[in-house]
């Protein structure tokens, strides 16, 4: 079987190129701010809060909280090339923002759903990969192939380290394996977000460039 990793980093948000410092700040406070308009456009009756967090790997992260009538708290978080692709290309951007809020609030009426505490120690991150993420992972995507024969197992990547593969043995020509760092997985995680979304999307891509549906 010919493999080969689509190791992509979708998340790689410091690409600033010529902009100067100012106008980087002055484009993260406008997408802070698009964002708080959407969710408060969609959510009119609760209240809508956010702020930017700047992290050492992805740049700026855009957290925003909703907090319902009945007492309800949700949180998620976005990374910066998201809200910039959103607001340039999507037709309906406040209804791409509030669907990660309506699917947290799914079945979690009145319940908090706030950011999960993030690992303190290496110990604590192995935990959240091998017990959560990974099982996790590997369920929900041969859930959504359940036609298909899927491969999901850990590997080791010279330029990214260690990453979670995933692909169709039935393909055996070209690219057959996408495949995430476990930083960008954790990273969904702890931003209420699916971990398995981005290796699926990779999943389907990979199926439309061997011409399958």
């Amino acid at each position: 079987m010919t493999t080969e990793n689509n190791v992509s980093n979708s998340n790689d948000t410091q690409e600033q190129g010529n902009v100067s410092e100012e106008e980087f700040r002055q484009v993260v406070q406008a997408l802070h701010d698009n964002g708080l308009k959407a969710l408060r456009f969609k959510f009119e009756d609760e209240q809508v809060d956010g702020q930017v967090l700047n992290h050492e790997v992805y740049g700026p992260i855009f957290t925003y909280k909703v907090e319902t009538k009945d007492g309800g708290k949700y949180a998620t978080g976005f990374f910066m090339r998201e809200l910039l692709q959103t607001f340039q290309s999507n037709d309906d951007p406040a209804l791409w923002i509030s669907s990660f809020f309506f699917d947290l609030m799914d079945g979690n009426e009145g319940a908090d759903k706030l950011l999960p505490k993030p690992p303190q120690s290496e110990d604590d991150a192995k935990a959240l990969i091998d017990k959560i993420i990974v099982p996790y992972c590997a369920k929900t995507i041969r859930e959504e192939f359940p036609n298909e024969q899927v491969y999901v197992d850990l590997d080791l990547n010279e330029q990214h380290g260690p990453v979670l593969e995933a692909g169709f043995t039935s393909i055996t020509d070209g690219n057959n394996i996408c495949a995430l760092p476990l930083h960008v997985l954790i990273a969904h995680f702890l931003l209420n977000r699916d971990p398995a979304e981005p290796m699926i999307q990779g999943l389907y891509r990979i199926r439309e460039e061997h011409g399958l549906e």
